[in-house]
């Protein structure tokens, strides 16, 4: 645990973007050596920046709806981790919040991720999550990397839209989403965190 503590608190610690970040750097992630639920994300936003609490916006709300778990079980670090592919707010452009910085999944998630030993689950949330978790698997656009949910399943990683309220319009589209996939990720995170 000791080893786990010292990897945490150097990501923590880590300033080598400091200079292209907006706001600075801020590392917002959670997770512990017995997680058993991974989450990996595209990268905080605001909000989440000033307050240090990931996914504490109108994303995380609809994230923690969608999970079926609420606020302690989702914030409990034993069982839950998140971890985004950036971990700093990495500021805001004409369409929303900029890419991830490229520097932290690269450096950070070789070192975390094999640590967490008892992983049940982990979910891909956005693009650049499917992009890094999937690789050369998942589809040619959002919508074809989650019509083939199961298959992605079947190898341990759920892909999920990001929760946020500008993908509304895809939600509506997509209404096999809520339908078919929302009951077994409901069903999978409820055993992935049980006993």
């Amino acid at each position: 645990m000791h080893d786990f503590d010292a990897l945490m608190a150097r990501i923590r610690a880590y300033r080598l973007c400091q200079a292209q970040l907006p706001l600075g750097c801020r590392p917002v992630l959670q997770a512990s050596p017995g997680t058993r639920l991974l989450i990996v994300s595209q990268a905080p936003g605001r909000k989440v920046h000033e307050t240090g609490i990931p996914f504490n916006d109108p994303s995380g709300e609809r994230l923690r709806g969608w999970l079926g778990i609420d606020w302690p079980t989702f914030y409990d670090a034993a069982r839950v981790a998140i971890v985004p592919m950036g971990f700093c707010f990495p500021g805001t452009g004409s369409n929303g919040d900029l890419p991830p910085r490229p520097e932290c999944a690269p450096t950070w998630h070789p070192q975390l991720l094999p640590r967490l030993e008892q992983l049940r689950l982990t979910l891909a949330i956005g693009q650049y999550a499917q992009a890094g978790l999937l690789g050369d698997r998942r589809g040619r656009t959002l919508t074809g990397t989650m019509q083939a949910w199961r298959q992605h399943l079947q190898r341990g990683v759920l892909p999920l839209p990001h929760p946020s309220p500008r993908n509304r319009l895809w939600l509506v589209r997509n209404p096999w989403f809520e339908s078919d996939l929302l009951p077994v990720l409901r069903a999978r995170v409820a055993d992935a965190l049980a006993g």
